[in-house]
């Protein structure tokens, strides 16, 4: 079973057209707010493609990212951790026991971000990938 939500309606009439053929559902909304309460204490795996970009440095993206993107796809706030640590303070009600909560961070920002997942009481780790830059924090319900 796989659910998505999104805050964005282009994003969310996209992730319907994929999700479509394995009969995903798709809901429109913010965060945990669109998924409907039966989920709750649920949910195996949470993936959360956050904003993370700092909102000084929006506008210093490649154009490519910061003209076609909206904004709310790359504002993360102030640290650019305002909505990973929203995901993270809700996930836990949420998840099933063993469930995980995965997000994507930048290495600055991935120390502030581990620590948001930790304390909303989530066993945590971080993945990263040299090759691909990429970095990943872990968080699981125990």
């Amino acid at each position: 079973e796989v659910h998505a939500a999104d805050v964005d309606p282009a994003a969310v009439r996209c992730a319907r057209g994929n999700l479509a053929p394995a009969g995903g559902r798709v809901y429109a909304g913010d965060l945990f707010d669109a998924l409907p309460d039966a989920l709750r204490g649920r949910v195996d795996i949470l993936a959360a493609n956050v904003p993370y970009v700092p909102t000084d440095e929006v506008a210093l993206l490649p154009a490519e990212a910061r003209d076609h993107e909206p904004l709310v796809a790359l504002d993360g706030g102030t640290d650019g951790l305002d909505v990973l640590r929203r995901v993270a303070a809700g996930a836990p009600g949420w998840l099933a026991p063993g469930g995980c909560l995965l997000t994507e961070t930048s290495e600055r920002q991935a120390p502030d971000a581990v620590d948001a997942f930790t304390r909303a009481g989530l066993t945590t780790r971080l993945a990263v990938c040299e090759e691909l830059y990429a970095h990943v924090v872990i968080g699981v319900r125990d």
